[in-house]
């Protein structure tokens, strides 16, 4: 372990050479009059105001300057941060991308102009604000140097307009909305135009073509003529009214089966609580919320299971999504010390089942104290549900990082999880430290981590901990990453986090090269890769070894094809069903080599009519599969879209054992009828899992980031019969399991 860390710190150090300077430069004056947004630039400030032009490309290459530029001016005054963007447009005879006029939109699936934004200049943290030219806006935070969540929502204000050859957004962000240190003259600022309809992504300050160009690696400067003002007390009140009507027509039996419920009524049901945001100071923000209801959250994408260990499904609270970075970034994304998912639910004890249990309160303070160090507290306390044996849960999550070298940080982490009146010793509480050393050189050119976790938990088992490194180097060519992880023998902490697999070691290589051809029309980059994944128990027999080989295809028309051959083995060390559906177990202690090819391809993205497809076939354990996903999508711009997801698993076993064809269908209509008001309804067919799953949710943002939601679910039985001889299956709705309608009304109030 000790090596681990010193040699990824020596790397850091040897890293701060790569620092680049940037040389573009921006210089703010103060506005002297009040600026009108109505997308004309009228001000007189805008004229007077600096320009920053001669945006570089970064995709399809970065040598060239944009066809499409763009100029960016910027102003201030007590409140606002102004800024204006002109985004030059040669191809006014070809129509904007835009995926719906629905907020929060997906940064590649549009047309749009970006604002990122890095206050404090750590090269880690910061926000970035982005508006369509049909007028719709998303916002977001940036964490580990260059990734963005728009789960952050917050008060700006835009207004776009559309000209003969340009349109132009007039943006203005509250001071209050932002975090920065008080009275600082200096931005660490860049900004992007993704001109999709030409495929070209470009930015201010020049990113080369293996980044993204939310690169904090790759800022200009910014310099305000005077301090810019303290965004002084900022507290926002979001309280929350719910009610519904809920049925259920089945409850689980102690034998994890269904039993009926004749003529039971339908219930309805109420709820109230609030949230509040108090900027402790212009860095660190108080999150509170009481009595949380989480109603009109949409619900998981169904999967078909094919797998041994539990299946991952990502938080969708937004109350846990903002500043997550802090909480949920430590360890690898299948090695999690904290899971915010595992707070709000229980198990059972009457019908053993995982069920949601209330969130009474929970308070969260996060946010950056100075240019270097950033802080997370987080404590949430669950109900106690006596009629089904569940305990009253508390959580505490402390985490802080201390920035190193050029972009790098130290982390720390320290949780606690207690039932109040346990008789349980061995769930009582479970504890964790951990510490991680995160590494983000100043090019970006590599990135890695190192961590070391230990848990504490009632007896002191020894094997109570993990570890693992991460390194990557990535440049124009060549992306070459190196991954370890260890799991001892009781680090048992899925009740507080996710770990996919215990007791193991990993080592996971992967190398890719891609080439850049020169005037060539159909190809951006092509270029092979290998990917290896080898699994042993903590004696050294591998239990797993996965080697892929590849090629990859990106197009100009922004199409990409990947291809490549498959070898896997698995050895079993506990009996395993193949179709995870009850049928005869293959027995432990039994190895399994597989080999196959996998095809994936994506269509061009822009046209109305786009579409996907990727599959594999070849050995799977003692038999055979074949796996092909679709999507289809139809876009009515800018209303939205419809689209279709299939997905058919073909599994071909000896005689002895269930052969099985699994159908996972799903088609979705989202549509938004302006940029206030959005419907969204899918259907989820999941054969495996014997259900059909509908969901409707109409929102009605009525006011910023005031909301009424009307949402819908059905799920039903997919009583399916499946004919051996001529592998066919007869689809059917079967009977009902539980329906419900829901209203919810949030209302954001600055006090």
């Amino acid at each position: 372990m000790k090596k681990h860390i010193i040699l990824v710190l020596l790397c850091g150090w040897q890293l701060i050479a790569y620092a680049q300077q940037q040389d573009r430069s921006l210089l703010v004056s103060r506005t002297d009059s009040a600026v009108n947004l109505d997308g004309e630039l009228s001000e007189s400030i805008w004229r007077r105001a600096a320009v920053a032009t001669d945006f570089q490309l970064n995709f399809p290459n970065d040598v060239d300057l944009a066809r499409n530029q763009t100029q960016v001016r910027l102003t201030f005054d007590a409140q606002y941060l102004y800024i204006a963007a002109v985004c030059l447009d040669q191809d006014r005879d070809r129509r904007f991308v835009a995926s719906s006029l629905r907020r929060d939109f997906d940064w590649g699936e549009n047309d749009n102009f970006t604002i990122y934004m890095d206050p404090f200049g750590d090269g880690q943290n910061g926000f970035t604000f982005n508006a369509t030219p049909l007028g719709v806006e998303r916002e977001g935070l940036i964490f580990n140097g260059e990734e963005v969540s728009s789960a952050w929502d917050n008060k700006w204000q835009s207004k776009v307009k559309v000209y003969a050859d340009r349109w132009v957004a007039e943006i203005a962000i509250p001071f209050k909305t932002i975090r920065y240190k008080g009275s600082t003259q200096r931005f660490k600022m860049n900004f992007a135009r993704n001109d999709l309809k030409n495929n070209q992504r470009s930015s201010w300050s020049a990113v080369p073509i293996a980044y993204s160009v939310s690169s904090l690696a790759y800022t200009g400067t910014v310099d305000f003529e005077e301090p810019l003002p303290q965004p002084g007390i900022n507290i926002a009140l979001i309280p929350y009214l719910t009610g519904g009507i809920d049925r259920r027509f089945v409850a689980e039996d102690n034998n994890l089966g269904f039993v009926e419920l004749p003529g039971q009524r339908a219930k309805t049901t109420g709820n109230a609580g609030f949230d509040a945001k108090i900027a402790v100071s212009s860095s660190l923000n108080l999150d509170v919320t009481v009595n949380p209801d989480f109603s009109q959250v949409e619900v998981d994408q169904q999967v078909t299971n094919l797998d041994r260990f539990e299946i991952f499904f990502p938080e969708r609270r937004l109350f846990f999504l903002e500043n997550a970075d802090l909480f949920d970034g430590f360890g690898f994304e299948q090695n999690k010390p904290f899971f915010s998912r595992r707070i709000g639910i229980g198990r059972d004890r009457v019908s053993g089942q995982v069920v949601q249990n209330p969130i009474l309160y929970g308070a969260r303070l996060s946010g950056k104290i100075d240019k270097n160090w950033r802080i997370g507290l987080l404590n949430m306390q669950t109900a106690r549900d006596n009629s089904r044996g569940i305990g009253a849960q508390n959580y505490t999550v402390a985490a802080v990082q201390r920035s190193v070298f050029a972009r790098s940080n130290i982390a720390a982490i320290i949780m606690n999880r207690s039932r109040a009146g346990s008789t349980d010793a061995a769930t009582k509480y479970t504890r964790l430290a951990g510490l991680e050393y995160n590494l983000l050189s100043a090019d970006n050119k590599w990135t890695g981590k190192v961590f070391y976790h230990q848990a504490l938990q009632p007896g002191g088992a020894a094997g109570n901990y993990t570890h693992g490194s991460q390194l990557q180097y990535q440049d124009r060519n060549w992306n070459i990453s190196w991954l370890h992880e260890f799991v001892g023998d009781n680090y048992n902490i899925n009740d507080i986090g996710y770990v996919a697999r215990s007791r193991h070691w990993q080592f996971s290589p992967e190398l890719n090269y891609s080439w850049y051809p020169e005037n060539n029309r159909k190809v951006v980059a092509h270029g092979p890769g290998v990917e290896l994944e080898w699994f042993s128990n903590l004696q050294g027999r591998t239990l797993d070894r996965n080697l892929s080989l590849f090629y990859t295809i990106q197009g100009q028309n922004t199409s990409e094809l990947n291809v490549g051959l498959y070898q896997f083995y698995t050895y079993l060390f506990f009996g395993f069903d193949p179709t995870n559906s009850g049928g005869r177990q293959l027995p432990q202690n039994t190895g399994y080599n597989q080999n196959g090819v996998f095809l994936e391809y994506v269509s061009d993205a822009r046209k109305l009519l786009n579409w996907s497809v990727s599959g594999f076939g070849g050995g799977y354990y003692n038999g055979n599969i074949v796996s092909v996903t679709s999507q289809i999508n139809y876009r009515f711009q800018p209303y939205g879209s419809l689209g279709l997801n299939i997905e058919h698993n073909r599994l071909r076993l000896p005689d002895t054992y269930a052969d099985a064809d699994f159908w996972l269908i799903g088609p979705r209509a989202d549509v938004s009828f302006s940029r206030k008001l959005f419907l969204t309804t899918f259907l989820q067919y999941n054969q495996q899992n014997n259900n059909v799953n509908i969901n409707s949710r109409l929102q009605w943002r009525f006011k910023p980031v005031s909301d009424l939601f009307i949402v819908y679910t059905d799920n039903y039985f997919a009583d399916d019969t499946f004919d051996r001889t001529s592998s066919r299956f007869n689809f059917n709705i079967g009977a009902p399991k539980n329906r419900a309608l829901i209203v919810k009304l949030t209302y954001w109030l600055n006090v």
